[in-house]
């Protein structure tokens, strides 16, 4: 699939989430994940849970799944795979607030997490079991190889001894999905690149004076968390961001 269509594809698919819940993320449920302190900050930033192995896997796979094109950055270079690792390494690697106890039947997609094992086990295994059966590292394929296990993955088609492929699938896919659009805070978007990609605006301002503006799109420079705290935005008397309106190019 050529990149461009296959980002507009993925943008199609999420177009239900709507602009108010992109930030609405696993990290919200994982308040401990490491801040993210900015896009010169990440080359120094270290994985907590990945292993150098694993690591390399997940880069390789949400690049797959979000690809760099003429639209802008992907997810790897958004920061995705150390936005996954915080989310494992936090509370929600380990479902500390989650009920664990079975029975634990294949469930359907409405009755949400169905595993004896945490987050953190299913990557650690399913990625093991992953190079195992390909004999190779995932990330060592040619990208149309790699589009074809994730494929599989999807599907179902790809047979994992520890735990059902497709649900692996989803979670990285997710966490993919999450960590492109949640707050840079959490350590994935960065540079709001997810933001501008989609024309979200970020914190939310005081949006009193457009509420018979229907049918205009809202424009403005994204506001994240730590541009609030560190006092990289104006606020009103609020404390409400005053955002920077600017002109889109589609």
């Amino acid at each position: 699939m050529e990149k461009t269509e296959g980002r507009r594809r993925f943008l199609k698919s999420i177009s239900a989430i709507g602009a108010a819940g992109l930030p609405g993320t696993a990290a919200a449920a994982a308040p401990d994940a490491a801040p993210h302190a900015g896009h010169a900050a990440a080359r120094t930033e270290k994985y907590m849970f990945f292993t150098p192995a694993e690591a390399a896997f997940v880069e390789a796979a949400v690049s797959r799944l979000i690809p760099a094109d003429d639209l802008g950055p992907g997810a790897k270079e958004a920061g995705v795979a150390y936005f996954i690792d915080q989310q494992l390494f936090g509370g929600w690697g380990t479902m500390a607030k989650m009920y664990r106890q079975g029975p634990h039947p294949e469930g359907t997609p409405q009755q949400g997490y169905q595993s004896p094992l945490t987050p953190q086990e299913i990557f650690r295994v399913a990625i093991r079991e992953i190079n195992q059966h390909l004999g190779k590292p995932f990330e060592k394929l040619a990208a149309k190889e790699q589009d074809e296990v994730l494929k599989n993955l999807e599907e179902g088609k790809l047979a994992l001894e520890s735990v059902p492929s497709r649900f692996f699938f989803n979670l990285l896919l997710e966490g993919t999905i999450d960590g492109f659009f949640a707050d840079p805070i959490y350590g994935g978007n960065r540079d709001k690149v997810g933001w501008k990609l989609v024309g979200f605006p970020g914190v939310a301002a005081v949006y009193t004076t457009l509420v018979d503006k229907h049918g205009v799109p809202y424009n403005a420079e994204p506001v994240s968390i730590a541009d609030m705290l560190e006092g990289r935005v104006a606020a009103d008397e609020h404390g409400h961001p005053k955002h920077v309106t600017i002109t889109r190019k589609d």
